[in-house]
């Protein structure tokens, strides 16, 4: 059937792009295949360009210590503690010190793994440090090869031979330190990105329940797929320029999944709605461009912009997550807005087959007499008492937010059966824990041997020492104008004890000791560090979500000119992510039903899950109150009736956002199925904030206060109608006057 005949100088807009990849759909798939290909390959360097290291933009003080030591004595020796516990002997049993020193020459026989006179036992050395108090442990300590950038292969090498001598003789044989855990965390959120694939058969249930047909539901899931490895390309790239975090890729297939089949499902479902009301395959396609696709080009520049924010904070993990989900959110408009409408070119009604007979019967439309239209007027019959119950159990689900404790990922969050936990777990019992990551105090000085510095150094050595919170501390010095006091903590280097006691230090004791030496003094090591990145954390926090709030404000006041509408927003997706803040809390801080949903209790929240989680959660909440008010305030100027344009809003939009509500809640969950606790976090986080404000939210609190203030809705200042007003959606063309004959299932080609 011909298309209507169009003028040479009509303007680009998302329905023209669709239109005209649709009129070549071969053409487009081509060049989308090449891309595909070349992104696949480029994928495939993305480990390459992966880092564990967490850097600082902003240069803290802990930075500038490990700068000095570096300068001083080049790269710190990679140390791993190599456990060997005996559950029955101590070290006077026979065959104790023939194992260790069996396993001890094992380790230096890894010629280019292990620095071989660098690596030693108790029983060669005689260091106490290496022993515990009740004798049945020790420590042989292993130095690798290298830094840690390329430790990957030297502490495999190293793991391989732990796990051969692990049980044999009764002893357990464990390693832990920098380089294991970081290799432990990589594999790990490796395997985590398998787990992932577990909610693609639930994704897909959800799909053919919205779409009732097969074919259309496998379409959101190739396009999320396509804007996956079009993502993934993109990060090597930049990370040829910069190193990512290993948790990029974590993001990309995370957000991508999710974006990718949201922005497909409402473009393919308006595309059938089309077909269904006589529209000939162009125009159908044309006019999904110009409303959905137009939507999803809006949604998507809404979590962009909230996404953004994290680039204030001077953390390479925040920047390189919001990279990652940046990246994967534009893929899936790109390929939504050319390679889509090609497909369901090819496809015509065939994107109906292998219908679910039921299913395949029902329809979105806005029924006055469905589930969702008696739930709206039912709620606005009584809007006081149904906001305040909803407004009330949300702020009763933040309180707990308020007892939040912020950490890092240390050892002890991994999987309780890796070696690397284990080892944690032991030295914990038997050891200073903190000697995986010592506090380091450089000094630095025209003469650190200056008798000023020198008396300084001994009195933080000995204040040190009087400390029930340190371990045993040494001096080393490094050359005439730099030295370095280390002392491990008792404590985790992750914890908040440890943060606490590197403020003291820094705050009490380091002043008190080096006060009139003339000497610079510097508190590193990895508490530290995280103290730093925790200090970061709480600085940035208001900045990120004052500029993440004020740039929606502004968006929504020009989209919807209305005062009203955008503070109501910003309010409701605050609710709903101050109830997610707060279940976090009950569940993995309290350990409140952790065991019943599979996940662990831990002393704290991951210090970067919060902030994250407020960024995505805006933006992707934002798509949905922005979608279902933009129908609301389409019919409240066309009729006038502030009650029934609610009802018109809310069940012309139900259907297609509990369905993408759905899938994302079934995408974050089964990234919460992870064994990382981080990503458990983020991934609960994530689908319970997406829950509450698909239901609580939506059919609740929208309704409620829509009815509540009626008009006063959209009031805009006089001073203010200069704004121009920025319609989601293109107003439609009417449907033909007669449906037109609807090309058979098996009808392919371009039209």
């Amino acid at each position: 059937m011909a298309g209507r005949i169009r003028s040479m100088s009509a303007p680009v807009t998302p329905g023209t792009i669709a239109r005209a990849a649709a009129r070549r759909p071969w053409m487009t798939i081509s060049v989308w295949a090449a891309v595909v290909v070349v992104s696949g390959l480029g994928a495939t360097g993305i480990g390459g360009v992966l880092t564990n290291e967490v850097e600082f933009a902003n240069n803290p003080e802990s930075r500038r210590a490990f700068d000095a030591l570096e300068e001083a004595r080049g790269a710190e020796p990679l140390r791993e503690f190599v456990i060997v516990r005996s559950q029955d002997h101590t070290i006077d049993a026979p065959g104790y010190a023939q194992f260790v020193g069996s396993l001890l020459r094992e380790i230096r026989s890894l010629e280019g793994h292990v620095v071989p006179e660098q690596s030693t036992s108790y029983f060669e050395s005689g260091f106490p440090t290496l022993l515990s108090a009740d004798h049945m442990t020790t420590i042989v300590v292993a130095t690798l090869v290298g830094d840690i950038d390329e430790s990957d292969e030297h502490v495999a090498a190293l793991m391989e031979v732990i796990a051969g001598h692990d049980g044999e003789n009764g002893f357990e044989v464990l390693t832990g330190g920098t380089a294991s855990i970081n290799f432990q965390f990589t594999e790990t959120a490796e395997s985590d990105l398998a787990t992932e694939t577990r909610a693609l058969p639930f994704a897909l249930i959800v799909l053919i329940a919205v779409f009732g047909a097969v074919v259309a539901a496998l379409v959101p899931l190739g396009i999320a797929f396509v804007a996956i490895v079009l993502a993934l390309a993109a990060a090597t790239a930049i990370g040829q320029l910069f190193s990512l975090s290993i948790f990029v890729t974590n993001m990309i297939f995370t957000v991508g999944l999710a974006v990718g089949i949201d922005y497909a499902l409402f473009i393919v479902a308006r595309y059938r709605e089309e077909r269904h009301g006589g529209r000939d395959k162009l125009d159908a396609i044309e006019t999904a461009g110009r409303t959905a696709t137009r939507a999803v080009m809006f949604s998507g520049t809404t979590v962009v912009i909230a996404l953004i924010g994290m680039f204030i904070v001077p953390v390479s993990i925040f920047r390189s997550l919001a990279i990652g989900a940046i990246l994967v959110v534009l893929a899936a408009m790109v390929t939504s807005l050319t390679l889509l409408p090609a497909i369901l070119a090819l496809l015509g009604d065939a994107v109906d087959r292998l219908s679910v007979p039921f299913l395949s019967r029902r329809r979105l439309a806005a029924d006055e007499h469905s589930f969702w239209a008696r739930m709206a007027h039912g709620v606005m019959r009584r809007p006081i008492l149904t906001a305040s119950v909803a407004g009330l159990a949300l702020v009763a689900l933040t309180i707990p937010y308020f007892s939040i404790e912020l950490g890092a990922a240390g050892a002890g969050t991994l999987p309780e059966d890796t070696s690397v936990a284990r080892a944690f777990h032991v030295l914990e019992e038997d050891f200073e824990v903190g000697r995986l990551g010592p506090i380091q105090v450089v000094v630095l000085a025209e003469d650190v041997t200056a008798a000023p510095v020198r008396d300084a150094a001994g009195a933080l050595v000995a204040a040190l020492e009087a400390d029930p919170d340190f371990g045993e501390a040494e001096i080393e010095l490094l050359g005439p104008g730099t030295g370095v006091v280390s002392a491990p903590l008792i404590v985790d280097a992750s914890s908040e004890q440890a943060s606490a006691t590197v403020d003291r230090l820094r705050n009490e004791i380091v002043p008190a000791t080096f006060a009139g030496s003339g000497a610079t003094v510097l508190v590193g090591g990895m508490p530290a560090l995280n103290r730093d990145w925790f200090g970061v954390v709480d600085d940035y926090t208001p900045i990120v979500f004052a500029f993440v709030l004020g740039l929606s404000f502004l968006v929504l006041l020009v989209t919807f000119r209305s005062l009203v509408v955008p503070l109501k927003a910003i309010v409701m997706n605050l609710l709903s992510v101050g109830a997610s803040y707060g279940m976090l809390v009950l569940i993995f801080q309290e350990g409140i039903g952790a065991g019943v949903l599979g996940f662990r209790q831990v002393d704290a929240i991951e210090a970067w899950v919060p902030l994250f989680l407020f960024t995505v959660l805006f933006g992707l909440s934002m798509d949905y109150h922005v979608f279902l008010l933009s129908r609301i305030r389409e019919r409240f100027d066309q009729t006038g009736d502030n009650e029934r344009s609610v009802a018109f809003g809310i069940t012309s939009t139900a259907g297609i956002i509990t369905g993408a509500a759905a899938i994302m809640v079934v995408v974050f969950a089964g990234f919460a199925l992870g064994d990382l606790v981080m990503f458990q976090q983020m991934g609960f986080g994530l689908a319970f904030a997406v829950l509450l404000d698909a239901t609580v939210v939506r059919t609740v609190l929208v309704p409620a206060t829509m009815r509540l203030l009626g008009t006063r809705n959209w009031y805009l200042p006089a001073w203010l109608e200069w704004l121009p007003e920025l319609r989601i959606e293109e107003l439609p063309e009417p449907p033909p006057e007669a449906p037109v004959a609807r090309e058979s299932a098996s009808a392919t080609g371009g039209g």
